[in-house]
């Protein structure tokens, strides 16, 4: 179940696949169907970090709220979401809710985006405790985004994006990213490879990041 233009919510059906294949309960219950030569092997590749997921973040910062994801519930308080969003956009109203939603001003400036994102991802992080992070690096909080209605530059775009990378990295939390929304005008640019190679690049930059960060 999707919103808006998606169809198919990958964040959603990527958290629900791993805490169903990943969880502690599930790797005591492959273990009992092991043989004690197995299950040896086993417990020296858990000793060794193998991967238990029982609780996933989604860090959402597309600029439109992410009910879609929302709406999947917390699979059992194992799912939770985090949504930093421009608060006048779409969806109107909003019905679905996240586990934390961040509604943002209409102009947001690179300052005052950067300060709430660490801020809410910061408690986030505190309370929820999880073993992997889902990152929604959406580029349509881009100041020239004809959907977007923030001010955000791509300097601020590509500061967010190592912060988030960073932070997972240096506090120990797997994390997977994914590009979100991102528009270009075609008034703005009446040439549309042009506004198309512009839109790429911003893209790119949460891949640029990562590699930077690793």
């Amino acid at each position: 179940m999707g919103a808006g233009y998606t169809i198919l919510n990958d964040l959603a059906i990527t958290g629900k696949y791993v805490l169903d294949n990943y969880n502690s309960e599930q790797q005591k219950q492959k273990q009992k169907q092991t043989n004690c030569e197995q299950q040896q092997e086993e417990e020296t590749t858990m000793k060794k970090g193998k991967t238990v997921v029982n609780r996933v973040l989604v860090v959402d910062c597309d600029v439109h709220q992410g009910d879609g994801t929302a709406q999947f519930g917390s699979f059992g308080n194992r799912f939770f979401t985090l949504s930093i969003h421009c608060e006048s956009n779409y969806p109107h109203p909003k019905v679905a809710r996240s586990t934390y939603d961040i509604g943002l001003p209409d102009g947001c400036s690179d300052e005052e985006y950067l300060q709430t994102l660490r801020d809410s991802v910061t408690a986030a992080f505190e309370e929820v405790q999880p073993d992997l992070v889902l990152y929604d690096a959406g580029v349509d909080i881009y100041k020239d985004d004809p959907l977007g209605r923030l001010l955000v530059t791509e300097d601020g775009i590509r500061q967010r994006d190592r912060w988030v990378l960073d932070t997972c990295v240096t506090k120990g939390i797997p994390v997977a990213a994914v590009i979100g929304g991102g528009y270009y005008s075609k008034h703005k640019h009446k040439d549309k490879d042009e506004g198309m190679d512009a839109l790429a690049r911003r893209h790119a930059i949460v891949h640029e990041e990562a590699a930077y960060v690793w």
